[in-house]
């Protein structure tokens, strides 16, 4: 859908926008959250990441709002860097662009986005939320990023499939109207 580079950075910052808040929220409240509540004895999972100080991250309690921006910057490196292009590539090679309905080629390139950013961002977390104050071990990273992944990877593809990336083409749409719009009187007709 995006035709050009700076098209393609506003697609991946809208994607990542909402994708960010989507996983700080799944994350802290949706698996963390009983575990943070009991821990720290609060009666919200907000009270309880207050209590504690922030969100555990780095070997530091940090607030949440740098969670985000740190997920933010990381995951929009990542999108432009590796996910959409290899997605694109990946999906190219087993269905044809020009032949395919967009429809099935959008969702080729949304499930090879999710098989490539799910495990890399999962390994970025497992680092970013090691546990620093018990020592290093490899292996607890490596068995950490396993379960993110199994924590993640249902999480992300639902989402992007079905939600974010639909909402996120609908709003791309919106903001490039015009180019859309003229791009399609260019087009011959079939």
């Amino acid at each position: 859908m995006p035709r050009n580079q700076f098209q393609r950075m506003v697609f991946a910052f809208i994607t990542v926008v909402i994708t960010v808040h989507a996983y700080v929220f799944y994350s802290l409240y949706v698996i963390n959250g009983s575990t943070l509540m009991s821990v720290n004895g609060a009666d919200s999972v907000l009270a309880a990441i207050n209590n504690q100080g922030g969100v555990y991250m780095f070997g530091r309690y940090m607030p949440i709002w740098a969670v985000i921006l740190t997920e933010f910057i990381l995951v929009y490196l990542l999108e432009v860097t590796m996910g959409s292009p290899c997605s694109f590539k990946l999906a190219s090679r087993i269905f044809d662009p020009k032949t395919t309905h967009p429809v099935i080629f959008e969702s080729a390139i949304i499930c090879a986005t999710v098989g490539l950013m799910c495990p890399s961002m999962s390994f970025l977390a497992s680092i970013m939320y090691y546990p620093y104050y018990s020592g290093f071990n490899l292996l607890t990273l490596l068995a950490n990023w396993l379960k993110l992944v199994c924590f993640n990877f249902p999480f992300a593809f639902f989402t992007q499939l079905f939600f974010i990336q639909p909402f996120v083409r609908k709003t791309f749409k919106l903001i490039f109207r015009r180019d859309i719009k003229n791009r399609e009187k260019l087009q011959p007709a079939d």
